[in-house]
């Protein structure tokens, strides 16, 4: 890597936002964490009666506060990829990790939600849906994997943050 044209200021800024997102991602795997270990398993339980808790009218729905907070992390990673473009091992990493999360992003958006929609819908009216211990359950279980591999990119974030260091203080 050539680092006659990167200053310390380029560094110094490159190293905040990478901080910054993987600080946000970490924040989010705790956030996925307790979600799957608390929420998920109460409203998977016993479709369609555990559905209720779904429910946006009881005040669990984490639609809202998922939209925030991805939305502010996959920003924050744009920025990191950003600001360190100039650093190719790291902007690399941070690609290859970018796609994994965006596609796990896509499969949420193409599976996790339209089905929580599903089962919302399910809990608002009485008889609907069908199969919905068993979609519940594979639901359930994806998730374990979708998080598992959210955790992983965030793990994967950190030998880049200790590289990104590494270099300023070289």
């Amino acid at each position: 890597m050539n680092m006659e044209n990167i200053t310390r200021e380029y560094l110094a800024k490159a190293e905040i936002w990478l901080f910054i997102t993987t600080l946000i991602y970490f924040l989010m795997n705790g956030a996925q964490i307790f979600e799957t270990a608390v929420l998920v398993p109460k409203w998977t339980v016993s479709p369609p009666e555990s559905f209720s808790l779904l429910a946006d009218k009881n005040g669990t729905s984490l639609k809202t506060f998922w939209i925030v907070l991805h939305s502010i992390h996959e920003l924050t990673f744009i920025l990191a990829i950003v600001f360190c473009w100039k650093l190719a091992p790291i902007r690399n990493g941070l690609l290859i990790l970018f796609a994994i999360h965006f596609a796990v992003r896509a499969w949420t958006l193409a599976y996790f939600a339209p089905n929580i929609i599903d089962f919302q819908k399910a809990a608002e009216t009485p008889g609907a849906g069908e199969n919905l211990l068993s979609r519940a359950s594979l639901w359930q279980t994806l998730n374990y994997v979708r998080v598992g591999i959210y955790i992983a990119i965030s793990i994967g974030l950190i030998p880049l943050c200790i590289k990104l260091f590494n270099l300023r203080y070289k």
